[in-house]
């Protein structure tokens, strides 16, 4: 499908992308050290039953799909994926006006 963008809605689609990996990061560094304190308070108090692998594994897996998305490796919920959606809610919106 061609768009095309104005130089403004280009410039909006380019922030909104900025924004969404400045984020990406921001969940990554809290993830990081959340997990790191999490795993010197295990060890030190604890060191026979790692507890911290219940915060660590699920919580990487998020970061993880949150990465895939956030650069567009996701196979599904993609922007092709949005675009055919939105021709789809237009297509059936059309209808129901034209049944009006």
């Amino acid at each position: 499908m061609e768009t095309n963008y104005t130089e403004r809605e280009r410039y909006y689609q380019i922030q909104k992308k900025v924004v969404e990996i400045r984020k990406f990061y921001e969940h990554l560094a809290v993830y990081v050290v959340s997990n790191l304190i999490l795993i010197v308070v295990n060890l030190t108090t604890s060191p026979g039953y790692l507890w911290f692998l219940w915060s660590l594994v699920p919580w990487g897996i998020a970061v993880i799909l949150d990465g895939l998305r956030v650069f567009g490796y996701l196979p599904f919920f993609n922007k092709e994926w949005e675009e055919r959606k939105i021709k789809e809610f237009m297509e059936k919106d059309k209808e129901n006006l034209n049944w009006k």
